[in-house]
């Protein structure tokens, strides 16, 4: 295949680099060092290689190949991150999960991806058979924790896997994420784009690391944490895990201390609860050189707090997963104590990409006047999969609509001062009402329901659901109706009961009358 730009140059398709051969450069050259670390457990990049191979080999024996969907439903763990680039190798796509997702929500997703293998962690023995039924093309599942990936790793060690020729539209990575329906989409992540993405972040986020750096990960690594990991992987930086199930911030703080960590990534309610517990002082951290934090704005109290414990290491950046963290970013220089006109923005430009601030109709403002956060350039994902509807809906003229509402200073900075959908981030999670809505007009006591995201000083935000109902329920019943259905962290911390919902002229709830309402009753936080 041959393309024909402007120039009228004739050039051949875009072969890139395979992202495995990161994790290959990696073990040929300090395979003997320590790669990856789990609680007391440590691998070298030699033996995490080894590992990767086999996997591969496995994969490719039972049928798949390049192009096929691999879901993985796991805690963070090094099969899961050896999973990552198992699928790589073959051209093959990896589709992690959240998993904290229930089994029925983890079935669409097989689904909507058409996954033909998994991986599962023994600890959620109902998500496979569950994705099983849901999904007639997924023929494969490997077990992890339960012998199953050990004995097809020991099966295949030796084996000899090349590198799959890629592309750099190849799709490498279905990266979920929810839209104003609450359906999740598949963002499709290729190789060509997160090769940029690994040179963006290692030149705006974690600048001069390498062999002699350690990485603590204290989110899943189904979502921006992989992302973060793939960089380390690319300098050969060791990734630490905490060996408890939860998260606990003296651990956390000791695996600094044990392991010189340098670099972290983490949500602002993570690095609150880090840096509010006394084990930060009890454990050296003068190693920390980048505490990364993204996914919701951050309290400029709670922003203060941290750079007065931690230093000048804060490194802040704004970024969806179609955009795979790269539209903002401000790094250290830029985080200060004092309070001037700049309080509260999310940064500036990344390397190589372009903001725009855009009107309705798609034209640029002017600096200072709100409108729609877009954005262009090569970290920007390659669309939805099969959703030719929310593809159209993303894009404009080229640019990816973000759906944030915000202005630009007249230097390029960045300010977040709305969301354009209903969605509010509670401990870094997006949430989206409308699926928990759904869910709970299915209870039979339930006429009405509106969820809204609130402040909360712990989690940024939570959901109050404001409920019309037909007969007596209590906020525990609703709540625990809602947890049979729907994950964990996506429930409203809070119900109200009233006996109408009000709408506007058109019949519409808009949210900022809800937040009035709220007010005026004396139920907003």
């Amino acid at each position: 295949m041959t393309t024909k730009p402007a120039s009228g140059v004739q050039r051949q398709s875009l072969r890139v680099m395979n992202l495995a051969h990161f994790l290959r450069n990696a073990a040929r050259r300090h395979g003997a060092a320590i790669g990856f670390v789990h609680g007391d457990s440590a691998w070298t990049w030699g033996e995490i290689e080894a590992q990767t191979v086999a996997l591969a080999a496995g994969l490719a024996a039972e049928g798949v190949a390049k192009g096929d969907r691999v879901l993985v439903q796991s805690r963070n763990c090094l099969e899961m991150f050896v999973s990552m680039f198992a699928c790589f190798r073959l051209a093959a796509v990896w589709v992690p999960t959240n998993f904290r997702q229930t089994p029925g929500e983890v079935a669409y997703l097989a689904q909507a991806s058409g996954a033909v293998a998994m991986l599962c962690d023994a600890a959620f023995p109902d998500h496979a058979p569950a994705a099983q039924a849901a999904c007639p093309s997924l023929r494969l599942v490997i077990g992890i924790g339960d012998g199953g990936y050990d004995a097809v790793v020991a099966r295949h060690r030796g084996a000899a896997v090349k590198l799959a020729d890629v592309e750099h539209d190849d799709p490498c990575w279905f990266f979920f994420t929810s839209g104003t329906t609450g359906r999740p989409k598949a963002a499709v992540l290729t190789h060509g784009q997160m090769g940029f993405v690994v040179t963006n972040h290692l030149a705006d986020l974690m600048p001069g690391i390498g062999p002699e750096d350690a990485s603590l990960v204290v989110a899943p690594l189904s979502h921006g944490a992989g992302i973060h990991q793939l960089v380390q992987v690319a300098r050969a930086v060791k990734t630490v895990l905490p060996g408890g199930e939860r998260f606990d911030p003296a651990e956390a703080w000791a695996m600094v201390e044990r392991w010189q960590v340098s670099t972290m990534f983490t949500v602002p309610t993570i690095l609150k609860m880090l840096v509010e517990h006394p084990a930060v002082a009890a454990h050296d951290h003068r190693s920390l050189r980048h505490v990364i934090y993204a996914g919701a704005p951050m309290y400029r109290a709670d922003q203060k707090f941290a750079l007065a414990t931690l230093g000048p290491v804060l490194v802040q950046y704004f970024g969806l997963g179609e955009v795979t963290g790269t539209i903002t970013v401000l790094p250290p220089r830029l985080h200060t104590m004092q309070d001037d006109a700049r309080v509260g923005t999310c940064g500036i430009e990344r390397t190589g990409m372009q903001v725009a601030i855009q009107d309705e109709a798609g034209r640029e403002v002017d600096p200072g006047i709100t409108g729609e956060i877009c954005v262009c350039g090569p970290a920007v994902f390659a669309g939805y999969h099969d959703n030719p509807e929310a593809n159209a809906q993303a894009f404009r003229d080229g640019w990816f609509r973000t759906g944030d509402l915000g202005h630009m200073d007249a230097e390029g900075f960045v300010f977040i001062t709305g969301r354009s959908s209903d969605m509010y981030i509670s401990g870094g999670s997006n949430i989206y009402p409308r699926e928990i809505e759904e869910k709970a007009l299915e209870h039979p006591a339930i006429a009405e329901v509106a969820i809204i995201g609130m402040p909360d000083p712990t989690w940024g935000e939570i959901g109050i659901a404001i409920c019309v109902v037909r007969e007596a329920v209590t906020e525990a019943e609703v709540i625990a109706f809602l947890a049979q259905h729907v994950a964990r962290y996506k429930l409203p911390r809070r119900v109200v009961f009233w006996d109408a919902i009000p709408k506007s002229a058109y019949g519409k709830v808009p949210k900022t009358l809800l937040r009035e309402h709220l007010v005026a009753r004396g139920e907003w936080a």
